[in-house]
């Protein structure tokens, strides 16, 4: 069974590339500016998890160990940094939906998981309107105009 994290969870399932891993944790844990209608700054509140347990697991083999939302997990999703994460010069990390499609995922970069975190947290908007939102490679990157 997952352990409980204060926040969603950012689960390390590559544990190859030391410095690349410090590198997607440096980025998530960095403060981004909003330059709209206010200045704001926005931080990522997440847990990174690295239990060498999950070296290697699968999205569907995360979602074995993830019990329920909401009953005993309370955050609708969960980040993944695995290799495909670490082995890209973006670091594109593996989002995954536990709530409206359970198993459903999008990638996303780094700097891109405040806005992921913050507005799934406070259901301001829903999963699916970041996996629309997706580049072509299926890779978010912020909302566009």
């Amino acid at each position: 069974m997952f352990p409980r994290t204060a926040h969603p969870a950012v689960v390390r399932t590559d544990f190859d590339n030391e410095s690349a891993w410090n590198a997607v944790c440096s980025l998530i844990r960095a403060p981004v500016q909003d330059h709209g209608y206010t200045l704001s700054t926005f931080y990522a509140y997440v847990d990174f998890v690295e239990l060498t347990e999950y070296r290697s697991f699968s999205t569907a083999e995360l979602l074995v160990a993830f019990p329920p939302f909401p009953d005993e997990y309370e955050h609708s999703f969960f980040l993944v940094v695995d290799r495909d994460a670490l082995s890209n010069p973006e670091f594109p990390v593996l989002v995954v939906d536990l709530h409206e499609t359970r198993g459903r995922t999008f990638r996303t970069v780094p700097t891109q998981v405040q806005a992921v975190q913050n507005n799934l947290s406070l259901a301001n908007l829903d999963f699916g309107d970041f996996a629309k939102a997706v580049d072509q490679d299926g890779v978010f990157r912020g909302f566009r105009p």
